[in-house]
């Protein structure tokens, strides 16, 4: 296991009073000469990965990330980073070297029976799903199971594509309370293209062990299951509509007076959105926030379901994990704060979220961690879900790990099934804990008399 990206014991940055202002020096310098801001007319430029050597707190790490540019995966000495030619530059000023990176793989080998095709993954990807088949694909698990599985179309991304959500559940099973309830999103950024597979597993396993395997079978029984499984469906059908990767991120609204199109989902959620230095408000920048919060009408689709599971003043839904690529972490709010706790998340609560998020990372071989012991972020789905909903939400952060050996976030098709299944157990783990999350800490008397089971 790799180690956790704190500071030394004695110097935590999340935790000493000398914090706050080394964070704000790096801050200012960070933003030192800041690029005219691109009207009507001018798009940004060409970005491109890069290795950035130095940052070693999550300070300087939320510096470099201030620039614009996205932090793709964190090393002890280094990250990576997706910037265009001023941001990068702007980091080389801060006193890091900035080294750039090739681009996405190409696995062909060139022969004319493989030509690329439009609207499709690139020769030697074809295990990945398109939107189109991936719906192919889960209409035919729900046409299988119908017993337990249906699909609701929960809204339309910008271009009009559905947004779907699945529900797993046996109604035939009746219980003495409400049946927790438990939500997976995938596909926030449209590079991440693994995450819909992971949905596709999911839905697999549900429905073929269901009745054979008695752990499935009682969770099922037991459970409410949600499975979005492609929040991004436009960003995701663009990254590859040119028979090759383009690295794409963001979704693809336009925005107002500006060429470039895109925000990024995960900046634009409706709890501490743009508060606290962890996204953009630049419209070429790949965390750029949005206009204003749920401004992406993906993500207001999503909250919007989410919102509609509170029943009788309960929120239904109890625990959640938004699978993301890659680093091989399993992350747990706060997302705009080094603080472990603060308004919104009491010690009890960070315990729990804890205990789970590491015995989960035991089963699967990831990093457990707070999202800010990496950088800051604000605007999350993780901290919308817990702050506003008080959802035990998780981010996973699928293979490969932060060294991107293995495709960074383009890992070949040839790993899906072992990389999706790698997650079955702490899958597994998060639903049999729903009922009540501070069971994990002994205080399931406390927090949880009269829960379901």
């Amino acid at each position: 296991m790799r180690p956790r990206f704190r500071s030394s014991p004695t110097g935590r940055l999340s935790r000493n009073t000398w914090a706050t202002g080394a964070l704000a020096a790096l801050l200012t310098l960070a933003m030192a000469s800041p690029a005219a801001p691109r009207g009507a007319g001018q798009a940004a430029p060409p970005t491109a990965s890069y290795e950035v050597s130095g940052p070693r707190t999550a300070a300087q790490r939320t510096a470099v990330a201030a620039t614009g540019a996205s932090v793709d995966a964190v090393r002890p000495r280094s990250v990576t980073i997706t910037a265009d030619g001023a941001q990068a530059e702007r980091i080389r000023r801060m006193g890091y070297r900035v080294t750039r990176l090739p681009g996405p793989p190409d696995r062909s080998d060139g022969s004319d029976d493989k030509a690329r095709s439009p609207f499709d993954f690139p020769p030697g990807d074809e295990q990945y799903h398109t939107y189109a088949e991936a719906t192919a694909e889960i209409d035919a698990d729900i046409a299988a199971h119908p017993s337990l599985m249906s699909k609701q179309v929960i809204g339309k991304s910008y271009e009009g594509r559905d947004i779907v959500a699945v529900r797993v559940a046996n109604d035939a099973v009746r219980t003495a309370a409400a049946k927790p309830e438990v939500l997976f999103t995938h596909h926030q950024h449209a590079r991440e293209h693994l995450t819909v597979e992971m949905a596709l597993y999911l839905l697999k396993e549900f429905g073929t062990e269901y009745g054979t395997d008695p752990r499935v079978t009682k969770l099922i029984d037991s459970r409410v299951i949600w499975i979005v499984p492609d929040v991004n469906p436009d960003g995701g059908e663009y990254d590859i509509a040119t028979g090759t990767y383009r690295s794409w991120r963001k979704n693809r609204q336009p925005n107002a007076g500006s060429n470039n199109r895109g925000t990024d989902l995960n900046r634009n959620w409706d709890y501490k959105w743009g508060c606290c230095g962890g996204s953009s408000g630049s419209t070429g920048s790949e965390t750029y926030r949005g206009s204003g919060p749920a401004s992406a009408p993906e993500v207001k689709v999503v909250a919007d379901f989410v919102r509609s599971r509170v029943v009788d003043g309960k929120q239904r839904i109890k625990a959640a994990i938004d699978f993301h690529t890659y680093s091989e972490l399993v992350l747990w709010p706060f997302g705009w704060t080094y603080s472990d706790t603060a308004p919104g998340m009491t010690q009890d609560d960070r315990d729990a979220f804890a205990a789970v998020g590491k015995s989960m990372a035991a089963s699967n071989g990831y990093t457990p961690e707070q999202s800010s012991d990496l950088y800051i972020t604000d605007g999350s789905i993780d901290d919308w879900l817990w702050g506003n909903q008080k959802v035990f939400a998780y981010t996973f952060e699928m293979y490969p790990d932060a060294s991107g050996t293995g495709g960074g976030f383009y890992p070949p098709g040839s790993v899906i099934d072992r990389e999706t299944a790698r997650n079955r157990e702490a899958v597994l783990q998060l639903l049999e804990n729903a009922d009540c999350m501070y069971r994990s800490i002994g205080k399931e008397q406390q927090y949880c008399s009269g829960s379901a089971s």
